[in-house]
């Protein structure tokens, strides 16, 4: 999208200042509401001016040479660095991921758990929109802001949910037995819940869905009477990041670029 500028007559493209952006998402997705695992919000601080933004699901190394190539002045994604508990100090991995983004003063914007529960733009309601799913509320209700959820959907055999999983997201899912034959009343929360599982049984659900699975979700799904569907961590949080950069871009009309780096798991 681009703008006419008045005094040379020439088409330039729509830009706006880092801190607007980083400002706009901090207060859209309410992060001062969140206890998260990393930072969220600006990690690597770059240009000053963004006029095309690269969004992702993971800062890996790959993300950031494809953002070069587009010649993106920020990247944003939904796994960024700093993890509580990782090594502090910027060597290996993190280090040459983070030495290029200096190299190139690409900024790094990172938003997590926020981006997990917004109830517009955040991963679970994508997954749900995509499956058809309809929301009745948050796997946790007590919680202020739920990280999963609990709804239904039209009544489904569990071969026909696997197709259907299969179809929606590009990949098709790992399935543990355990529950009814129908499967009308269903629990989700992308990325790595697996261990939710035993909140869906308790909320009287016949399946649930997460990105991972454990050993230990085999035996819980039989003992718990409920299907489990495990469909990929990567898979399940590409909603998010698409959306709140759909967001951005209509926002403020700056180029916004989604580059999926297929991940398996």
């Amino acid at each position: 999208m681009s703008v006419l500028n008045s005094s040379s007559s020439t088409l330039l493209p729509t830009s706006l200042s880092l801190t607007k952006l980083v400002d706009w998402c901090d207060q859209t997705l309410a992060i001062s509401s969140f206890k998260d695992y990393a930072p969220n919000g600006l990690q690597v601080e770059g240009k000053q001016v963004i006029t095309k933004l690269v969004t992702g699901v993971t800062a890996s190394l790959a993300l950031i040479e494809a953002a070069i190539a587009e010649n993106a002045d920020a990247i944003m994604v939904h796994h960024g660095y700093f993890w509580k508990g990782e090594e502090a100090s910027l060597t290996g991995i993190k280090g040459k991921r983070i030495q290029r983004l200096y190299q190139r003063n690409l900024s790094l914007i990172a938003y997590h758990l926020p981006l997990d529960a917004h109830t517009a733009l955040g991963n679970n309601i994508a997954f749900a929109d995509l499956m058809g799913f309809r929301t009745l509320g948050g796997l946790y209700p007590l919680e202020k802001n739920p990280i999963g959820n609990v709804g239904e959907c039209d009544p489904i055999s569990v071969p026909e949910m696997s197709e259907l999983l299969r179809k929606k997201l590009g990949r098709r899912p790992r399935y543990l037995a355990g529950g009814p034959d129908i499967i009308r009343k269903v629990a989700w929360c992308t990325g790595g819940a697996q261990d939710m599982i035993h909140q869906a049984a308790l909320m009287g659900c016949d399946a649930y869905f997460s990105g991972e699975v454990s050993e230990r979700t085999f035996h819980e799904a039989l003992e718990l009477g409920i299907h489990y569907f495990e469909c990929g961590h990567h898979a399940t949080e590409r909603g998010g990041i698409k959306r709140l950069g759909q967001a951005i871009a209509q926002e403020f009309g700056i180029e916004v670029e989604f580059i999926d780096i297929e991940n398996p798991v």
